[in-house]
C-alpha cells in the first residue's frame, strides 16, 4: 500500500496521550485489548514518539493454530489492533479498510510478541500505517509485518451497524474518554 503523491505526514493531536503512556482498552469486550474477553489478546499499547505506538501480548494456548504455534489469524488480529490504536494519537475515528500481513517466522505459544507501529501518511480520510512484530524482545527477530489503510468514519458507522445493546452500553459509559474510545478502531 503506497500513499498517493499528495499524502501528507501525520500530525499527532495536541491532546494525544504522552509518549510512554498506556493507552488502555478502548472497549472491555474487544478481542484485541479488552479485559472482559477471556480468550482475547489483552494487548497492551503505549504511546510512542510522533505518531507511533508500541504494544505487546503473550501468545497463549487458546491462540494456537498448528500445535504449539500461534494461529496466523490471531497474529493478524494483534497487528490490526496495534495499527488501529494509532488512530487514538490522531484523535480520529477510523476503521480498517485494508490490511496486508507478512508472516516471517513462526511464533510459539507462551512467546511474548513485541509490536511497533506508526502512521506513515494521511490523504484525506485515508490513514496509511505500518507495523512490525518481534519475538524475544523489542529488538528480537521479526516474526510478522503489516501495512494498513484505515478510513476515517463518523460514529454513525457504529451506531448504524452495531448491535443496539452494546452500542447503548458503550454510549452510557460515564467515562467520556472510554465512551469515545469505544468507537475508534472496529471495522
Amino acid at each position: 500500500m503506497v500513499p498517493p503523491a499528495d499524502a501528507i505526514p501525520p500530525v499527532r493531536h495536541a491532546d494525544a496521550p504522552a509518549p510512554g503512556e498506556l493507552l488502555g482498552s478502548h472497549y472491555d469486550h474487544c478481542f484485541g485489548c479488552g479485559e472482559a474477553q477471556p480468550h482475547g489478546l489483552h494487548l497492551q499499547a503505549r504511546a510512542g514518539d510522533g505518531v507511533s505506538i508500541t504494544a505487546e501480548f503473550t501468545v497463549r494456548p487458546a491462540h494456537q493454530g498448528a500445535p504449539g504455534l500461534a494461529h496466523g489469524g490471531v497474529l493478524t488480529s494483534a497487528l490490526d489492533e496495534t495499527l488501529g490504536s494509532l488512530n487514538w494519537l490522531l484523535r480520529t475515528i477510523a476503521v480498517t479498510g485494508r490490511l496486508e500481513t507478512d508472516f516471517v517466522r513462526p511464533v510459539p505459544v507462551d512467546t511474548q510478541l513485541f509490536l511497533q507501529a506508526e502512521v506513515t501518511a494521511v490523504a484525506g480520510r485515508k490513514i496509511y500505517s505500518s507495523a512490525v512484530g518481534r519475538i524475544g524482545g523489542p529488538d528480537g527477530p521479526v516474526a510478522v509485518r503489516a501495512k494498513a489503510l484505515f478510513i476515517e468514519v463518523k460514529v454513525d458507522h457504529f451506531i448504524d451497524n452495531g448491535r443496539s445493546a452494546e452500542i447503548q452500553a458503550a454510549m452510557s459509559d460515564p467515562d467520556q474518554i472510554r465512551r469515545v474510545r469505544a468507537f475508534e478502531v472496529n471495522p
